[in-house]
């Protein structure tokens, strides 16, 4: 992939998808508006149809300040908002943000500055969650602990070098074009999929631990539960496309969830007397070994304390887990098409 010369300070287009998010929106686009580059910047909002004030919002910091941009969104897929907000942009660095994520002042000249100093297509850095209630507060800890989301490098600080993929992303607009930009058809995993294509063209995707943003997750666990089913859906649809580009991590849940499956129905069938109490009992080694696992892994956990909070943290864990291995194996059954993540719907 051939990239042109970055001048000294090139112009900024931030794009960010906007679907009920009243409680986040004003604070993500002011941080945006508060980084600390010279450059000049604009910022698409690509409004889906919310429920809630997003809208009016949108509007009003639309109408205060001309950097800030609208376009409509009306089928409300974040792949699809992401590409009306490129084509409506117009500068040569694309920055994704999410309307539920906060930058640090110098995410934008250090994030350029890492694209210009490796020749990257795109770069990303660190995705540090965050919590307001107890609730949110646990699901946060879920988030930036490898026992929760398997590891992945903008989970953790880790090290810069290359990546699979980015949380959100600081592209070249070149890099996005030239693949085509977002894949419509994919709702969730849209990263990792345009990344994929960026690193086949040849382009590179770097991570670096300096870039950090504030990501403010779901806040209840049935929310928790319904996002990371269709993550796990549209996970699946994304193994099926492109079977030999993902790493094992993927296919943990999946294999979780036919454990348990497998151990509670042998656990009835002994319970009727059809099956044997003696060797069919090592089924049930798996979910012993995992509920010890769990219960270790909430000891480890960042920002909890006490039984409570430990035992709120075990639970978030186990619903990231166990959701996204069911959503995994329904999309590997029968696809995702019909499978739309509504956790923050109203």
């Amino acid at each position: 992939m051939h990239l042109t010369p970055l001048p000294p300070l090139p112009a900024v287009s931030y794009v960010m998808p906007v679907l009920n998010e009243e409680e986040h929106l004003e604070a993500a686009v002011r941080t945006i508006l508060a980084q600390q580059y010279a450059g000049d910047k604009e910022i698409v909002l690509a409004l889906g149809p919310s429920t809630d004030r997003s809208s009016e919002i949108a509007d009003r910091l639309a109408a205060a300040d001309p950097r800030v941009r609208l376009v409509d969104n009306p089928g409300r897929d974040i792949p699809i908002g992401l590409n009306l907000a490129i084509a409506a942009s117009q500068f040569p660095i694309i920055v994704r943000v999410d309307a539920h994520s906060e930058l640090v002042p110098e995410y934008t000249s250090a994030g350029i500055a890492a694209l210009r100093r490796e020749g990257a297509a795109n770069v990303g850095g660190v995705m540090q969650a965050a919590g307001r209630t107890t609730v949110q507060r646990a699901i946060a800890a879920g988030y930036n602990s490898p026992y929760g989301l398997g590891g992945g490098a903008y989970h953790g600080d880790g090290t810069p070098g290359p990546a699979e993929s980015a949380y959100l992303g600081i592209f070249r607009r070149e890099a996005i074009e030239a693949v085509g930009g977002y894949d419509p058809e994919i709702r969730r995993g849209e990263d990792w999929e345009l990344n994929l294509r960026i690193r086949r063209a040849g382009g590179i995707v770097w991570f670096d631990p300096s870039l950090r943003v504030t990501y403010w997750p779901r806040a209840s666990l049935p929310d928790l539960a319904r996002q990371f089913f269709a993550t796990g859906a549209w996970r699946a649809v994304l193994v099926r496309r492109y079977p030999r580009a993902h790493p094992w991590r993927f296919f943990v849940p999946g294999t979780l969830v036919l454990g348990l499956s497998t151990s509670a129905i042998v656990l009835i069938l002994q319970g009727f007397g059809l099956l044997p109490w003696t060797w069919w009992s090592m089924v049930h080694v798996l979910p012993i070994t995992y509920l010890g696992a769990v219960a270790f892994a909430a000891t480890k956990l960042p920002a909890l304390r006490g039984a409570r909070e430990r035992l709120l943290g075990g639970s978030v864990l186990a619903t990231m887990h166990v959701s996204w291995g069911v959503g995994f194996l329904v999309g590997i059954a029968g696809g995702a098409s019909r499978t739309v993540d509504r956790s923050r719907a109203r």
